[in-house]
C-alpha cells in the first residue's frame, strides 16, 4: 500500500471510492472498527462538501507516523467560491446547502487534529488526522 495517495473528488461515485478506499487503508494501519467509522464517516462528509460547495476537487491520503502512532492524514482540496466566514461554517447547524449543517464541524469532532484554509475566490483545503 502507498504512502500517499491522491483520488479526485467530482461526483457521487468518487465519493463512494474515498470512503472505500479510506477504509481499506485505515484497516491496513489497524484502526479498530470505532476509528475506522469515524474516519471514513469524517471523509465522507468533506468529500461531499468538496462536491456540493466547492464544485468538486481532491482528497489526498497520506500514512503519518509520530514517534510509535500511526495514523491517517485526509486533505479535501477545491478551487470553488471559498468560506467566507469559517468560525460560522464550523457551527453546528449552519448549512449553506439546506443540509443539517454537521459536514465540517462533525468531521471536526472524529477527528484528532483538524485544520481548514479557505479564503472566498479561492478554494478551500481542509486537512484531518486520525490516530491509532
Amino acid at each position: 500500500m502507498p504512502a500517499d495517495e491522491t483520488l479526485p473528488v467530482r461526483s457521487s461515485h468518487d465519493i463512494v471510492v474515498v470512503r472505500q478506499v479510506v477504509r481499506t487503508w485505515a484497516m491496513d494501519i489497524g484502526f479498530n472498527l470505532v476509528e475506522q467509522t469515524k474516519i471514513v464517516t469524517a471523509a465522507s462528509e468533506l468529500a461531499r462538501n468538496t462536491i456540493d460547495h466547492g464544485g468538486g476537487g481532491s482528497a489526498r491520503l497520506q500514512r503519518v507516523q509520530n514517534g510509535g502512532r500511526a495514523g491517517l492524514r485526509l486533505t479535501f482540496e477545491d478551487k470553488g467560491p471559498g468560506i467566507a466566514d469559517i468560525d460560522l461554517a464550523l457551527k453546528d447547524g449552519y448549512t449553506t446547502g439546506g443540509g443539517l449543517g454537521l459536514g465540517l464541524s462533525g468531521a471536526r469532532r472524529l477527528s484528532n487534529e483538524f485544520e481548514i484554509q479557505s479564503r472566498p475566490g479561492e478554494g478551500t483545503r481542509v486537512t484531518i488526522t486520525r490516530w491509532k
